[in-house]
């Protein structure tokens, strides 16, 4: 209830209310210890070239749709890349695979999305240089990295930064807690791209900006992946249920919403572990919901659920861009 409260506060309240403004020393403490972090990192360099996907703000923005894309373009043109992750949420910190079998609470949800997804080794460790040592002596073939999720992982040295921002753009503008920043806004001067999903607001331009579409496929049955459906197949059936737990849950229902469903939704917290009580509420109609939170619950639903993936549209320019500044590496 209390992040729930914060992030009203934050995307929707265009002042500091009374009691934001009693955060403020932490946000104060916050920002020093920021500071502190990036002045003592000692950041290590893999023997490739590493490109980071994340953000200033909390919460998903699309950073895995994105991670997919960049993987899916370096393939095509002849890269051989890997992926590294903290693997948030899941069980102990230390450095593992990820294959397409592993469990979501040993790996992480996003992990085990983009094993099953990238088909390119996939390794998680709270220690990102680790993982990425790990990943380089079991796939010595991999010549280039990518971070999910690590602009603020500092012990992690890298050659390109992608900043990802959604349609909720830099809410009131704070650092945490009182507003939703990790980073203030002057970060984005230090960036390659920032990478705008469904943005609408202006952000400052102080790096290459490009737009992102996430297009949604054809649901699959979470229990037979074999059976696919199209959205109009669904309509008039129900009562439909949609289920998200991800960073921004309602950018998947304002999704189902422009596929023309009506569904009940019902929003979880990012990274929320999921007991088939949470579920209870579908027994009777047909469930919809995010492919990272179908990996975890594949052994929790008994009724009718489908899944949607999404895949994330970008310009050309932007892979242009970062291997040029991979081109600019390898000549060093």
């Amino acid at each position: 209830m209390l992040a729930r409260w914060l992030q009203r506060q934050w995307f929707e309240q265009r002042r500091l209310t009374p009691a934001l403004w009693l955060l403020l020393p932490l946000t104060w403490l916050y920002a020093l210890l920021s500071w502190l972090s990036r002045r003592l990192a000692n950041p290590q360099r893999l023997p490739v070239p590493v490109i980071v996907v994340g953000n200033v703000i909390v919460g998903g923005a699309g950073k895995t749709p994105l991670t997919l894309w960049l993987a899916q373009q370096l393939k095509a043109r002849g890269w051989r890349p890997g992926i590294v992750s903290r693997g948030y949420g899941r069980r102990g910190d230390g450095v593992m695979s990820v294959r397409a079998d592993s469990q979501p609470e040993d790996v992480g949800d996003e992990p085990l999305l983009l094993a099953r997804r990238s088909g390119v080794p996939v390794w998680v460790g709270r220690q990102r240089a680790a993982a990425g040592e790990a990943l380089l002596v079991a796939h010595p073939e991999v010549n280039v990295m990518l971070c999910d999720d690590g602009l603020q992982h500092n012990a992690l040295a890298r050659d390109v930064e992608l900043v990802v921002f959604d349609a909720r753009g830099a809410g009131n503008g704070w650092r945490l807690p009182v507003g939703p920043l990790r980073e203030p806004l002057g970060r984005l001067a230090t960036v390659d791209a920032i990478i705008c999903n469904n943005l609408k607001s202006l952000l400052p331009a102080s790096a290459p900006t490009f737009d992102m579409d996430l297009r949604p496929g054809s649901f699959y049955r979470l229990d037979d992946p074999a059976q696919s459906c199209s959205a109009d197949s669904l309509k008039g059936r129900g009562p439909l249920h949609a289920l998200a737990g991800i960073g921004n849950p309602g950018r998947f229902f304002n999704t189902l919403e422009s596929l023309g469903l009506r569904c009940q939704n019902h929003p979880f917290p990012d990274h929320h572990r999921y007991s088939a009580a949470d579920l209870a509420f579908a027994r009777n109609g047909i469930l919809l919901m995010t492919e990272k939170d179908a990996v975890k619950c594949t052994e929790l639903t008994a009724g009718e659920t489908w899944v949607l993936p999404v895949d994330a549209e970008l310009s050309p320019a932007l892979i242009e861009l970062i291997l040029e500044k991979l081109r600019g590496r390898q000549a060093a």
